[in-house]
């Protein structure tokens, strides 16, 4: 189910994919929104129940005046505050992965456990793709031929307008938030103090082995690595997998007792 809250004047849009399970906030990557979580909700289901966040200038939320980490983490904050939910467990992908640890490394009384999948503590977003993307195609069948083999890991994002086939993101905003994604952000990684999952899809060209072995060396408060086999999109390329570890991790840690929040 699909619902919106308003903060600093602008709509934000999240979609509840339902269920009993106790509550899971999830974050997504450029490119897509809220829905792109469905099949990892499906197989997370019934115990894990995945509310998801369209983050600002994504799916049906409002365009931002900037895309800085401190816009995105204050809506997260208001999304959680919206929810009226406690400490919950947050899982987040790519710019949402980044997001979610700046968010559980300043509000470490909220995130009771992190995912954080397929990104690194330094971030050097090549935004050629992001510049060459298609837009104002005549038909979805137009838009889809000329993505190519990245068609499936954009189609949650297409939109009909006036002007024909294209994304419910900007393309000038995306490259805006993959300019400020462009950074060190070791301090905020290295911050976190609750459990954290760390998932590199062994396919990836975003994070390297090397990289994610060094994210976990050098998080005094503790981390784990599983590579699962996918790409970057772990989450689409495989999400029973990634709903199998997330499922192993929370129980593991005892999330799967201990968040008991209900969402009304």
């Amino acid at each position: 189910m699909r619902e919106m809250f308003m903060t600093d004047g602008r709509k934000l849009s999240y979609l509840d994919h339902g269920g009993p399970g106790r509550p899971l906030l999830a974050l997504h990557g450029h490119y897509n929104e809220a829905s792109v979580f469905a099949p990892l909700a499906a197989a997370l289901a019934p115990r894990w129940r995945v509310i998801a966040l369209d983050q600002r200038g994504h799916g049906e939320s409002d365009r931002a005046r900037d895309y800085e980490r401190d816009g995105y983490v204050a809506d997260v904050a208001a999304f959680q505050r919206h929810l009226g939910i406690g400490p919950a467990p947050l899982l987040g992908h790519s710019l949402g992965g980044v997001n979610a640890y700046h968010y559980a490394a300043r509000h470490a009384d909220q995130v009771s456990a992190l995912v954080v999948v397929d990104i690194g503590a330094v971030v050097d977003s090549d935004r050629t793709f992001t510049l060459r993307l298609p837009h104002g195609m005549p038909t979805r069948e137009e838009l889809v031929a000329a993505l190519g083999g990245a068609a499936p890991y954009l189609e949650c994002s297409f939109r009909q307008t006036d002007r024909g086939w294209g994304f419910s993101f900007g393309i000038a905003d995306t490259v805006e938030s993959q300019q400020a994604l462009s950074a060190d952000h070791w301090t905020d990684w290295t911050s976190v103090s609750c459990p954290t999952l760390l998932v590199r899809g062994a396919r990836s060209d975003e994070l390297s082995a090397e990289h994610a072995r060094d994210m976990v060396a050098r998080r005094a408060g503790g981390a784990r690595l599983v590579e699962l086999p996918a790409g970057h999109c772990v989450h689409l390329d495989t999400p029973s997998r990634l709903a199998a570890e997330v499922t192993a991790f929370l129980s593991e840690i005892g999330n799967g007792a201990d968040t008991e929040a209900a969402v009304g």
